[in-house]
């Protein structure tokens, strides 16, 4: 059993000293992700659980004071964060500091699952673009989503028997950001194929070894500028994707 906050844990750990190499030069919050930008030139992104904040004039306290610090600082946001934006800024720390390069050919997610009609794909979380292709391939889809205005949420006894069944998962690296990945991956059964994808994902297989995780589904950022624009104009994955790279790992 892997236990609650593991994975932030060790991201946390095998970043924590090259995070005192680096200083912030801009940190931009918006209503769906939030960005960190290196003096380094890196860049890191995390989607903001925005529904999960509570209310008030000021969110984050440090505000103000974020251009210039260590990223280490903001880096250790990811395992004492006491509020969804302070995981998030970890979180985005911690893929500035990954910051890798995108792909000259970028590799379709989907196809690298290899998806039949005999697949049982679980969604844990709500990923619009890729329904029709995996519907496209016949595998059967079922989906696990806490926002019923993206989806029907499943009951308890349902989500269990959908991981325990499935032979392909797809889930959202926004499962780091409010500690139930450990739990979704916990209550797989024996998949063939575990992805986390998204662009909050962190490209580092080695916190995810011992775990059922096979694919790491991310980005890269190519335009930080334009980036930054979109975070701060509101703008979501859809507006980012024309000046990200998608980068896939597999193990």
């Amino acid at each position: 059993m892997i236990r609650q906050g593991t994975i932030s844990r060790r991201l946390y750990e095998h970043l924590a000293e090259r995070g005192k190499r680096f200083h912030v030069a801009e940190a931009r919050i918006g209503l769906g992700y939030v960005g960190v930008m290196l003096e380094s030139k890196g860049m890191g992104l995390a989607a903001l659980l925005r529904s999960e904040l509570q209310g008030g004039c000021s969110v984050l306290n440090e505000a103000g004071s974020l251009a210039g610090i260590k990223v280490a600082v903001l880096l250790k946001h990811l395992v004492d964060g006491e509020n969804p934006l302070e995981r998030a800024l970890g979180l985005a720390s911690a893929n500035a500091i990954i910051s890798p390069e995108g792909p000259e050919v970028e590799r379709d997610t989907i196809a690298l699952m290899d998806l039949t009609s005999a697949d049982r794909v679980a969604m844990v979380g709500y990923f619009g673009p890729l329904l029709k292709q995996i519907q496209k391939r016949g595998a059967a889809l079922s989906i696990i989503e806490r926002n019923a205005e993206r989806s029907e949420v499943p009951d308890r006894k349902s989500r269990e028997r959908i991981l325990k069944e499935c032979t392909v998962a797809i889930i959202t690296a926004t499962a780091i950001l409010n500690n139930t990945i450990e739990d979704v991956l916990n209550s797989l059964g024996e998949p063939r194929h575990v992805t986390i994808l998204g662009p909050s994902t962190p490209l580092c297989r080695e916190i995810f070894e011992g775990t059922p995780v096979t694919h790491l589904g991310g980005s890269a950022v190519v335009d930080r500028e334009k980036v930054f624009q979109i975070i701060s104009e509101a703008g979501g994955t859809p507006a980012m994707r024309p000046y990200l790279r998608f980068v896939n790992i597999l193990f």
